[in-house]
This record gives structure tokens, C-alpha cells and sequence, in this order.
């Protein structure tokens, strides 16, 4: 029989994928939302990160493991809080964002070349995907995503870096905002293609689960 890949049933997907993104983004949102409604933007971040580590803690009591993405975040937000609280000052305020982004490129940097890379454990949490782990096209891929999505979060930091040093914060932040959205587009278009072709290539499928 040829091997595949399995995804969950689509309503079971999105619950999955939708359960992940709430605690991971979602929540810290929310937390800062109020937070800052409360007492300011220090506040809000403060707020943020108390949110995601509570929600890390209370994965690790309940599931015994703690999700990539949920990780992620809480790592990402923790500079970001200390660079806002520490220096208080406008520039390391922006500074936030270029950081952000040079501490996930090392993250997905560190776990490339590993047994365990980290679009494979995001695609495992994420999506619930299903897949022969001792498939060596199925990995080489797995670890080329992981080394792009660095490699794009590498630019993404110097595109940052060089607004920030050109443009008002005004300017840098509705900017910031485009070049995050056009690299996770970008990066999730050529991850999407990339994978079909793999997919092609080794004469493998994408099922849905039986119910």
C-alpha cells in the first residue's frame, strides 16, 4: 500500500488549527487589549506575556507538552516586553519588531539541520498532519521549509532594520506591518508549492481521516 499523509476531518481541522492560533496569538492579543486599556502600553505588554506563559503552564499541567507556536510566542513576546519595559524609550520601542523577527530566524535556524524541524512539529501541532516520519523526502523538505522560513524572517529583520533607520515610526510601523504580511504570504506560498511538488515527486496523498 502506498504511504500517505493524513489530515483530520475538515470540521476537526479547523477546530485544531483555530485552537492553536487562539491560545498562541489570540489570547496575548486580548491580554494586551485590556492591558493597555488599563494602564497604557506597558501595561498591555506586560499583560500579554503574563497571558501566554499562564496559557504555557497550564498546556504543560493539563497535556504534559507545550505546542511549537505556543512556544514561539511566548519566546517572541518575552523580548519584545523586556525591550519595551527596560529601555522605555521610542526607538528600542521599534527596536521590538527587527529582534522579534532575528529571534525567530535563529529558532527555525537552530532546528533545520535537526532530526526534529520546526515546520515539521508546526505542521504536526498546527494541522494535526499526519505523515511516515522515516520518509527521507517528506524530512529533506521538512528541513529546506524550516531553512527558508529562517531565511525569510533573516530579511524580514534587515528589511526592518534599514526602515527603521530611514523612516518615522509612523511610517516604520504601517511598513512593518506590510513586509510581515508579505513574507508569511510569500514564505506560505512557496512552503505550499514546494510541498506539492514533494508530494508528486515521491507518488504521495493527503487523506482525510476516517471518522
Amino acid at each position: 500500500m502506498a504511504e500517505h499523509l493524513e489530515l483530520p476531518r475538515p470540521w476537526r481541522l479547523t477546530m485544531t488549527a483555530g485552537w492553536n492560533l487562539a491560545e498562541s496569538l489570540g489570547l496575548p492579543v486580548a491580554g494586551y487589549l485590556i492591558g493597555s486599556r488599563l494602564g497604557g502600553r506597558d501595561a498591555g505588554m506586560l499583560a500579554a506575556t503574563a497571558v501566554v506563559w499562564l496559557t504555557v503552564v497550564g498546556r504543560k499541567v493539563i497535556t504534559h507538552s507545550v505546542p511549537g507556536l505556543l512556544t514561539i510566542s511566548a519566546l517572541v513576546l518575552t523580548l519584545q516586553t523586556a525591550v519595551v519595559i527596560i529601555t522605555g524609550s521610542v526607538l528600542f520601542f521599534l527596536l521590538q519588531f527587527p529582534l522579534a523577527n532575528l529571534g525567530l530566524c535563529l529558532l527555525f535556524a537552530r532546528t533545520a539541520p535537526t532530526r526534529r524541524p520546526l515546520v515539521a512539529q508546526l505542521a504536526a501541532e498546527v494541522v494535526a498532519l499526519r505523515h511516515p516520519s522515516h520518509h527521507p523526502g517528506l524530512h529533506k523538505f521538512f528541513q529546506g521549509a524550516t531553512w527558508l522560513w529562517a531565511g525569510i524572517f533573516a530579511l524580514t529583520t534587515i528589511g526592518m532594520s534599514v526602515l527603521m533607520a530611514v523612516e518615522t515610526p509612523k511610517v516604520f510601523l504601517l511598513l512593518t506591518t506590510a513586509v510581515t504580511i508579505g513574507g508569511i504570504v510569500a514564505g506560505t506560498a512557496l512552503s505550499a508549492l514546494w510541498f506539492v511538488r514533494v508530494l508528486r515527486r515521491f507518488g504521495l496523498q493527503v487523506r482525510f481521516a476516517k471518522p
